[in-house]
C-alpha cells in the first residue's frame, strides 16, 4: 500500500470518521503503525489540538502546570525541548509556567501542518522565548548528543508501539541532563485500557524497556492529569548518567542522518560536514532524512 498515493481516499476515510492507522494497518495487513501512517494520520488531525485546548483551557492549563513543576523539581534548565509537539499546545503552556524561562525552547513533530498550527498558537499566546519549531523524527532526532538540558514527551512515542526501545535511546541521546516521559501508562493500566492500547497499537513497557537498557528511573508513576481514563499518561523521569560531564553546546542542531552540525545557511539548512541541505517550506524547516539534498557545491559562489 504506497500511501501517499492514496491521500484522497485516506481523506475520505477520516472525513467520516475512520482511524488512519487502523485503514493503514489493514491494507499493509499489519499489526504495527508504520511511520508513514502516523504522519499521515497527524497531517489530517492538524487543527484539532488548537480547537481542544481553546474548549478545555483549565485542563491545559493543569497539565502543563504539573509538566512544568516536574521540571522544576529537577532543575532549572537553559534549554528544553519537546519530542513530538503537536500544535504546541503542551509546550507554549509548559514554557508560559515556568518560573524561570530557559534561554532556549525547541519543539518538532513530524507533521508540518501541525507544525504550521503551532507557530500560530505560540504567536497568539506570545510565549517567550519563541520556541524554535520544525520538522523532525523521533527516530532521527536532529539535535547533537547531550545537547539539551531537559527533554520531555507528551504522548508522542504513543503510537509507536514495537519501537519503545528505539524511541527510548534517542530521546536519552540528546537529553543532557533529564528526560520526562509521559505517555500511555500501559504496566500502570487495568485491562479494558490495555486492551484499547493494544487495539491502537501504542507503546508499551516502556518502564522494562528503560531498565533493560540501564537507564537510571528515578520516577515512574500515574500521572496527576489524564485526559482520557481509558489512556491514562503515566510519568517517568530518567536522569541522564554522567550528565555534569556534558558541557552546553550553544548550537544544538545536527543532520539528522550525520549527526554532524546543522546552521542555517541563507534560505536553508546545511550541514557543512556532511554536505547536504534540508528545505524550509513557508518558514518551516523541515529536518528529516528523507528531506535531505545532497548539495556538495551548497557554499560555491
Amino acid at each position: 500500500m504506497d500511501i501517499l498515493r492514496e491521500l484522497r481516499k485516506i481523506e475520505k476515510w477520516y472525513r467520516a470518521g475512520g482511524n488512519i492507522n487502523e485503514y493503514v494497518r489493514a491494507g499493509r495487513n499489519a499489526e504495527r503503525n508504520s511511520a508513514a501512517s502516523v504522519l499521515v494520520s497527524y497531517d489530517f488531525q492538524a487543527g484539532a489540538y488548537t480547537e481542544y485546548a481553546e474548549r478545555h483551557p483549565r485542563y491545559i492549563r493543569d497539565y502543563a502546570g504539573a509538566i512544568a513543576k516536574t521540571i522544576e523539581a529537577l532543575e532549572t534548565p537553559k534549554s528544553v525541548l519537546e519530542i513530538g509537539a503537536g500544535e504546541a499546545t503542551t509546550l507554549a503552556n509548559v514554557v508560559a509556567r515556568l518560573k524561570k524561562r530557559p534561554d532556549a525552547v525547541y519543539g518538532f513533530d513530524i507533521s508540518w501542518s501541525r507544525i504550521k498550527f503551532a507557530k500560530r498558537y505560540c504567536r497568539r499566546l506570545k510565549v517567550r522565548p519563541q520556541p524554535f519549531l520544525f520538522v523532525g523524527d523521533l527516530f532521527h532526532a536532529p539535535f547533537q548528543s547531550s545537547s539539551i538540558d531537559v527533554v520531555y514527551t507528551s504522548h508522542s512515542i504513543e503510537p509507536n508501539g514495537g519501537k519503545e526501545r528505539q524511541a527510548l535511546l534517542e530521546s536519552y541521546r540528546i537529553c543532557r541532563n533529564h528526560l520526562v516521559l509521559l505517555e500511555p501508562a500501559y504496566e500502570l493500566a487495568g485491562a479494558k485500557a490495555r486492551k484499547r492500547m493494544e487495539k491502537h497499537g501504542y507503546a508499551r513497557n516502556l518502564y522494562r524497556t528503560a531498565k533493560s537498557l540501564g537507564f537510571k528511573v528515578i520516577e515512574h508513576r500515574l500521572f496527576d492529569y489524564s485526559a482520557n481514563p481509558l489512556n491514562p499518561t503515566g510519568l517517568m523521569i530518567i536522569e541522564k548518567k554522567n550528565a555534569a560531564n556534558a558541557k552546553g553546546i550553544s548550537n544544538p542542531l545536527a543532520c539528522p542522518i550525520t549527526k554532524l552540525p546543522l546552521l542555517k545557511a541563507r534560505s536553508s539548512f546545511y550541514c557543512k560536514e556532511g554536505m547536504l541541505a534540508y528545505p524550509v517550506v513557508e518558514g518551516i524547516p523541515c529536518l528529516l532524512p528523507s528531506h535531505a539534498v545532497v548539495a556538495t557545491h551548497f557554499l560555491d559562489r
